[in-house]
């Protein structure tokens, strides 16, 4: 196993560069699905490292549930350096499960709390739901219960825009809908609870789906500067929803690292290219080509490992 079990736990470092680049240089869908397929990844080749590392670790607890053969002396001797980190590994994983397992049920009980919130959907009511609430507030609300994804939109923000920026609004939620933008913030979550190096992704993804929504609803309603009017005034006059765009994307949501006016500003700019080449910054290409090596490292050391630690374990297993 020797390193190679090891590269995987900081390897998410290389895609780093890539979170901040990929938000400013690509255009918003490209940079979500990118930067999610590599956090994932990343963040499954960690975890596996981390599930190697413990069994060996449990190889060496009395009682274990594994042969007998797999705790011998000699399958020690095989993975030397592995002894107190496959102990240490034990503890890390369990507190990696528990929290994309709390992670997990928290998405799921808010998206149930919030459509048990709504009332019942009839058939012709179309996916917009008014709520009456002196707060102004949207987000979209992904099917669940046999439910279709909703549009939920409070009272006080209707009143507060005007028609076209109205129907800004709505076609910013509809498309987190129709782009399922909840899985890709779900993933990245997800991936960031089992590697804390994978945090700027999931920042990055935060915002690049709400990119990828505006331009959406800019394309709809025929007006870049409608949606960015509509996001400043949202995001002037709500807080952050409850829900927060982590679970369920909310319209406008302000956050500490402040990208409702970078949303703006990118609005008030032209329509960025959905094509990636030829590449806009020689940066975002260095970037990229790290983020493709560490990436690919990290799938290569973890099998690797995984097919060297299968060896080891099926030699000292009596037949």
């Amino acid at each position: 196993m020797g390193v190679f079990v090891y590269l995987p736990l900081v390897l998410p470092l290389t895609a780093l560069p890539m979170a901040r680049l990929a938000e400013q240089h690509l255009h918003p869908r490209s940079a979500t699905r990118l930067l999610a397929a590599v956090g994932s990844t990343l963040a499954l080749c960690s975890t596996l490292c981390l599930a190697l590392l413990m069994v060996v670790g449990t190889a060496q607890l009395p009682g274990n549930p594994l042969p007998d053969g797999w705790s011998d002396p000699e399958v020690r001797a095989a993975v030397p350096y592995e002894e107190k980190a496959g102990l240490i590994a034990i503890v890390v994983l369990g507190a990696v499960l528990t929290a994309c397992g709390s992670t997990l049920l928290r998405h799921v009980r808010t998206r149930i709390r919030a459509a048990r919130a709504l009332p019942p959907q009839r058939a012709g009511d179309g996916d917009l739901a008014v709520v009456p609430s002196p707060d102004p507030y949207a987000y979209a609300l992904p099917g669940t219960l046999g439910r279709d994804g909703r549009v939920v939109v409070s009272s006080a923000m209707l009143e507060c825009l005007d028609a076209r920026e109205r129907r800004a609004l709505v076609a910013h939620e509809r498309a987190h809908l129709t782009g399922r933008h909840h899985r890709y913030l779900l993933a990245t979550q997800l991936a960031a609870r089992a590697n804390p190096f994978l945090l700027p992704l999931r920042t990055a993804v935060a915002y690049s789906t709400e990119r990828w929504a505006d331009e959406e609803a800019a394309y709809a309603v025929g007006s870049r500067r409608a949606v960015a009017t509509a996001v400043g005034k949202a995001a002037l006059l709500s807080p952050r929803h409850e829900t927060g765009p982590a679970v369920l994307p909310a319209f406008a949501a302000p956050s500490p690292a402040g990208p409702v006016p970078r949303r703006v500003a990118a609005l008030l700019d032209p329509e960025p290219s959905a094509g990636l080449w030829p590449p806009r910054s020689a940066h975002l290409v260095l970037a990229a080509v790290t983020a493709t090596v560490g990436t690919a490292a990290s799938a290569l050391s973890s099998l690797s490992a995984t097919v060297a630690l299968v060896g080891i374990l099926h030699a000292a297993t009596p037949l």
